[in-house]
């Protein structure tokens, strides 16, 4: 706990929790006292929310929270995405167009890694015998040239029921024009089959092109269940608790929306714990003072990365979910199957590999004393003398370090090396591979690395963050105060978050007038009515932007629109043409633009929260003592316990900075001070 007077009678608490592969995370701040209680617990796979009982507990054993006093709680879950990639989702059937009934297969032809010859594509999440056309047609003006047939429809529901069906999937062409066929449908299957639960694709996301609505709404329909039971559990179970709020769940756009409405907008929150990892660094990076940061967040399975480049998160589509694409707004993430439970083995060429195979929460790796017996990222680092030193995640671990020797030694024997120098080659594979994503990400972004900070969080994140830095020529790497709980953090800073979408497709200059501007008006109505549905009272932050190409353009590019340019295409068109040229050096003037889909997102203010700011005493930060490190041979380094270093300490490396949540892994060459809200700052020398 920090803060330095006890929690004020009428205590008023805001908790944010996020559930990883490994733990789940708690973030509290008492608003009155300015206190923060942070806490991780270990995840109940067989038992999803279980442990969610345990932090409250916890937290009113440890902080003194009464839940009643609750009146803020947000979550982020894996729910969503852990049923994609598991796939244990909902047996579907999807009602389609008569000769439209490969679309999911046929998807856009292309494979997933063009470079390998051994690669497949996914099989899709509903198989061909659950798939039915029935004859309807719409023309994409809105003109429906044939009706939908009853019969027909009836024949396929009957089809999916015995096909064993729990859901069905409408998605009929050009019911981004007109969703009437669609609705249609679905009210008549509702009648037919009153135990199936149906979605149209124009409700979930009514865009143009047929295979990415679909797939979305598919995607929706696919998790449904699972989340919706999760979902409904979380809120009994919190009734159950005598708190208060209203639940709060975090969406892949890094906003916010209520658990009533992510029952059915399922698919809105299948990135939200990640999006609000990248929410929480935001604005940690803001209080530091960095605009142009890297985030490198570690759990047990994946490492994620996202650029913050003038202070602001950058957004994207097409982010994957398991083997799928979201075409949704989302935080723009890049992942790798790299965590601190990824596995290292030895294949049958005689090659040292880690991951993307994770140890999890159950087995965990080797050095939890869990039922892990192979090595992992995290055994490695516990051989390299970089933990073992403290306790872990609060107490809840106690570090086996002679096991795992044990298992690292077995792979040294494989290998016929030493076992200090297997382990530091596992640590030296995991930042490699780390280090080629990364590149990745920053060429399609076109940013130079060296002109950014890189700020590590998650369990596993300060433990690498700085060799990676190192490696990418990175001059300073921030570790926030309490790393290992920011996506906890970020559902505490989060806005409230809808996206919404018309498309328009049509050419720029026949745009201009009533068009855009009844486009513009619908969907301002329908963000202002989506705010006040999430409790939002007063005015909303609408952004608008749109979809736009040159013509004979397969794709379109996203651009920012002023609302007072509705009216004036010339100003539409130069900033298109000035962010075609900003992305890919390159535009025409003289072309013809298309605007293909008109996006708004609606944006309500949340309160944030202030921490409490130390005076600095410019002291140099104080070892509780040596520990002997590997460093290409064993040497002895400072051991700081982070609870001890204040504002303004400095200090040197090699070191470790032990603490509940995680423990900072600090190369030599590097100094260190520390900022008021208690951020540590490491910088490179020249």
């Amino acid at each position: 706990m920090d803060g330095s007077t006890p929690i004020p009678d009428g205590a008023d608490w805001k908790i944010g929790v996020d559930i990883g592969g490994t733990f789940m995370d708690f973030c509290a701040l008492e608003t009155r006292s300015g206190w923060i209680a942070s806490l991780k617990v270990l995840t109940t796979p067989d038992d999803p929310g279980a442990e969610l009982l345990t932090g409250l507990r916890l937290l009113t054993e440890r902080e003194g929270l009464a839940p009643e006093t609750v009146s803020r709680f947000v979550h982020g879950t894996t729910v969503g995405i852990n049923t994609i990639i598991q796939r244990k989702g909902a047996d579907l059937a999807l009602i389609t167009n008569a000769g439209f009934e490969d679309v999911i297969e046929l998807a856009r032809l292309r494979m997933p890694d063009m470079y390998s010859l051994f690669c497949h594509r996914p099989d899709p999440l509903i198989p061909r015998e659950r798939i039915f056309g029935v004859p309807v047609r719409m023309r994409a003006g809105g003109q429906e040239t044939v009706p939908l047939d009853r019969a027909a429809l009836a024949n396929a529901v009957a089809e999916a029921q015995n096909a064993g069906a729990e859901g069905v999937i409408i998605a009929f062409l050009h019911s981004w024009s007109d969703p009437a066929q669609e609705a249609q449908a679905k009210a008549w299957v509702q009648e037919m089959a009153p135990d199936l639960f149906v979605f149209t694709s124009s409700e979930v996301w009514p865009v143009i092109r047929e295979y990415e609505r679909t797939s979305t709404a598919i995607l929706n329909g696919y998790v449904h269940p699972r989340v919706s039971g999760y979902l409904t559990a979380l809120q009994d179970r919190l009734v159950g608790q005598g708190v208060p709020a209203r639940p709060m769940l975090t969406k892949s756009n890094g906003g916010l929306m209520t658990a009533g409405e992510g029952r059915r907008d399922c698919v809105s929150m299948l990135l939200s714990g990640t999006a609000s990892g990248v929410i929480g660094a935001s604005w940690l990076a803001r209080q530091a003072g960095a605009d142009r940061v890297l985030t490198l967040d570690i759990g047990g399975t994946s490492a994620d990365f996202a650029l913050i480049i003038d202070g602001e998160v950058r957004f994207g589509t097409d982010e994957l979910i398991g083997e799928f694409p979201l075409h949704i707004p989302s935080v723009s993430v890049s992942s790798i199957g790299i965590g601190g439970g990824s596995i290292a083995s030895v294949d049958d060429h005689g090659v040292l590999r880690v991951g993307p195979e994770s140890a999890g929460s159950l087995p965990g790796p080797a050095c939890y004393a869990r039922g892990g017996d192979r090595a992992t990222v995290t055994d490695a680092m516990a051989v390299c003398g970089w933990l073992g030193h403290s306790q872990m995640a609060y107490g809840q671990l106690q570090m086996d370090v002679d096991f795992a020797r044990e298992v690292i030694g077995r792979l040294a024997a494989q290998l016929g090396r030493g076992l200090e120098e297997t382990a530091q080659a596992i640590l030296d594979i995991a930042i490699s591979e780390m280090f080629v994503e990364v590149e990745k990400l920053s060429s399609r972004a076109g940013v130079d690395l060296r002109d950014f900070a890189l700020m590590p969080f998650g369990g596993g994140g300060p433990m690498l963050g700085a060799f990676l830095a190192r490696e990418l020529g990175m001059r300073s790497v921030i570790a926030p105060r309490r790393p290992g709980v920011v996506s906890a953090l970020g559902g505490l800073v989060a806005d409230l978050r809808g996206d919404f979408i018309r498309t328009i497709f049509a050419d720029l200059e026949a745009l201009a007038g009533a068009r855009l501007t009844d486009a513009y008006d619908d969907l301002a109505s329908e963000g202002q009515a989506w705010l006040l549905a999430q409790g939002h009272r007063g005015a909303g932050d609408l952004r608008l932007s749109a979809d736009m190409r040159y013509a004979g353009q397969s794709y379109e590019i996203e651009v920012a629109i002023d609302t007072g340019w509705l009216n004036d295409p010339k100003m539409i068109a130069q900033a298109f043409h000035e962010t075609h040229r900003r992305i890919y050096d390159f535009d025409d003037p003289a072309g013809r633009i298309e605007v293909v889909n008109l996006r708004l997102s609606a944006i309500g203010a949340a309160p944030k929260p202030e921490f409490p700011v130390q005076a600095a005493d410019s002291a140099a930060a104080n070892p509780s003592r040596l520990v002997p490190v590997y460093l290409a041979g064993w040497q002895d380094v400072p051991l700081f316990d982070r609870a001890t270093i204040g504002a303004g300490a400095t200090f040197a490396g090699p070191a470790i900075v032990a603490q509940e949540d995680t423990t900072f892994a600090i190369p030599d060459g590097t100094t260190a001070h520390v900022d008021a809200h208690l951020n540590i700052h490491l910088t490179y020398a020249e």
